[in-house]
């Protein structure tokens, strides 16, 4: 029976040990959700989820499909996904830290060299032609409008002479845009998207194209750093001299302007050990992501210069990220270091109150054996003064059912040799006291004393071998 125990706790260890190894090798599957459901960020998502489930890595994504950035936001706040791709000025999650920034998108405001807009405030009287690629494009004009106190002109305003202050939109197609500038029917064209993507590309040349001298100027914003305080959803992008190519290049100096980003976002209740496995992946294999989906190579971090001021920025950072980008990613015993002290504190309380537990109960088997040989002591005493054949039957019959006891004990359990011997002597006292009552009785033939000691014996020791 000991040795059935011993397997069957052995069995249960390594189950244990199993199980164990199986939830912390299991990878965290994390939920992203991604929109819009066209856009060139939710197939960045998709190919990063399926280089994760091919390499089999210690997390996973699973994606959840939404119509617009809000919506992905939202869902990202309320706590029903755990990542999600988000644009921070159309609505931005409560509860979001930044992994990384997807793409920048900035406001590209075109228009031909002739018409002499050099500064935003100088589209005062103006209309712009508006190519709209988001819907949330209008909105972020309309603020930058409404920061310089330019009122959108609207309805027969619009098409009459516009007065101090105003501007008049004009919603362009992107096959309209030349002809919209070569019949003057807008002063300069908007785009809001990546200054390196083809769209951006697209218009600007067709600006060009549409002007009189075939010449354009990139129009600058000023006052970056004070329209950040009033939209800190917003950032300050630069556009690099000769971003556009040609001979000269397009723009002939680097360019001021504000933008929007579109990141990765995470709540900040996540593990930051899944956040920094995710961030980790993501940038290792931008090259390997390129190549099924291109705007992989827009992708960086997000602006820092300290620990500090990674997490308490205007758009603060998920600490797991930081831990990527410091190179402060947590070993297995930093990650589980709580655990295995816990483990190892209650770990030796638990082994204290088995050991304790086992040598109470075997002190209640000591007592088993003790209150057999105190009995058997009585039996001695009682069958010296017994003056009745049925009160030594009766103490006979008792002395046998406590050696058959003792014999079912010794077979379950192991008795020591000094325990043994005392139990011998007992009940060989006893079987030698109730000859010598039964010889001064008269009772017919007795077992000798020899006998007795004998018989005895073999059971005892036969019960002690069954144990051993």
């Amino acid at each position: 029976m000991r040795r059935e125990w011993v397997l069957v706790l052995l069995a249960l260890g390594l189950a244990t040990t199993a199980a164990l190894v199986f939830y912390l090798s299991r990878p965290t599957v994390l939920t992203v959700a991604v929109a819009p459901q066209d856009g060139p960020e939710t197939g960045l998502l998709e190919a990063y989820a399926q280089a994760l489930n091919r390499a089999r890595e210690d997390v996973r994504l699973k994606l959840v499909r939404h119509g617009d950035v809000r919506d992905s936001g939202a869902a990202l706040q309320a706590g029903r996904t755990d990542l999600a791709i988000v644009r921070p000025d159309v609505f931005m999650p409560e509860n979001g830290l930044t992994l990384a920034v997807l793409h920048d998108e900035a406001l590209l405001i075109a228009a031909p060299e002739a018409a002499g807009i050099e500064d935003f405030p100088d589209l005062a009287r103006k209309r712009i032609g508006f190519v709209v690629r988001h819907d949330a494009d209008l909105p972020f004009l309309t603020n930058m409008l409404a920061f310089y106190d330019l009122a959108q002109a609207t309805g027969e305003t619009a098409e009459a002479e516009l007065g101090p202050g105003h501007v008049a939109l004009v919603p362009l197609k992107p096959a309209e845009v030349t002809a919209a500038v070569a019949e003057k029917r807008v002063d300069a064209v908007a785009v809001i998207a990546s200054p390196s993507s083809k769209p951006a590309l697209a218009t600007v040349r067709a600006v060009e194209l549409g002007a009189p001298d075939r010449k354009v100027d990139l129009v600058s914003v000023p006052d970056t750093d004070a329209i950040l305080q009033r939209y800190p959803e917003l950032q300050a992008v630069t556009i690099p001299a000769g971003t556009f190519g040609g001979r000269p290049k397009r723009p002939a100096e680097e360019v001021k302007t504000v933008g929007a980003s579109y990141r990765l976002m995470a709540r900040s209740a996540v593990n930051r050990v899944a956040v920094a496995s995710v961030t980790q992946h993501l940038f290792e294999w931008r090259s390997k992501l390129a190549a099924v989906t291109p705007v992989a190579k827009l992708m960086k971090a997000p602006d820092f210069d300290t620990t500090v001021a990674a997490t308490s920025a205007r758009l603060p950072n998920h600490p797991g990220a930081v831990d990527y980008f410091e190179r402060e990613q947590q070993t297995f015993l930093e990650r589980y270091e709580d655990y295995i002290y816990l483990f190892a504190f209650f770990g030796g309380t638990i082994g204290s109150g088995i050991a304790w537990l086992g040598q109470r109960l075997a002190r209640k088997r000591r007592e088993r054996v003790d209150i057999v040989l105190d009995r058997l002591l009585d039996i001695l005493r009682e069958a010296r003064g017994a003056g009745r054949i049925e009160t030594l039957d009766a103490l006979a019959r008792e002395t046998d059912e406590l050696v058959a006891d003792v014999v079912q004990y010794a077979r379950e359990r192991t008795i020591d040799a000094r325990t043994l011997s005392a139990l011998i002597l007992a009940v060989d006292a006893v079987q030698a006291a109730l000859g010598d009552a039964r010889r001064q009785l008269g009772s017919g033939p007795v077992e000798s004393r020899a006998e007795a000691r004998a018989r005895t014996a073999r059971l005892l020791a036969h019960g002690l071998s069954a144990a051993e």
